[in-house]
């Protein structure tokens, strides 16, 4: 496994572009790609083969899922800024929409979705890296995308339940 720490250097890039587009903010991505890479190389004798990219890729997806939980539980306070008008016209206002979209999706739907569009992923690997079965990834794709295009044209969003 001599190209163990080599392939984890190449694969920072993309993780840094995931966590960001899962955290929504550079310094907290920072931190969960840096949490992730500790946890890879001290877990490395846990590695036995196969695709380093999608293992560290759960690595990630994890620590983020636990990020998430902690978050749970405490109480969120929402800062109101002048430009999150809802009437906001510019360039920048397409992407907003599309952050509101995506934040909008649930966390299984928006993970599956930015692995297979922003980070090209077969949907094998992220099946793999989702413990999941293909068809369920075929799935949460379909209804992702189907929910940020009726969000991005103006249909009002669905209510979930809550068993």
């Amino acid at each position: 496994m001599s190209g163990f720490r080599p392939s984890i250097e190449a694969a920072i890039p993309s993780l840094r572009r995931y966590a960001r587009a899962l955290t929504h903010n550079a310094e907290l991505a920072d931190d969960l790609v840096q949490d992730t890479l500790v946890r890879a190389l001290r877990s490395e004798h846990l590695f036995h083969g196969g695709e380093i990219r999608s293992w560290l890729y759960t690595i990630l997806t994890n620590l983020n899922r636990n990020r998430l939980r902690s978050l749970a539980r405490r109480p969120t306070h929402t800062s109101i800024e002048d430009n999150d008008a809802p009437g906001t016209m510019g360039p920048e206002a397409g992407g907003r929409d599309i952050e509101r979209a995506l934040a909008s999706l649930a966390e299984d739907q928006r993970i599956t979705l930015l692995l297979v569009v922003l980070e090209g992923m077969s949907y094998r690997e992220v099946a793999e890296i989702q413990g999941v079965p293909i068809g369920t990834v075929m799935s949460r794709l379909a209804r992702a995308r189907m929910q940020i295009k009726s969000f991005l044209d103006g249909a009002r969003p669905t209510l979930r339940r809550v068993k």
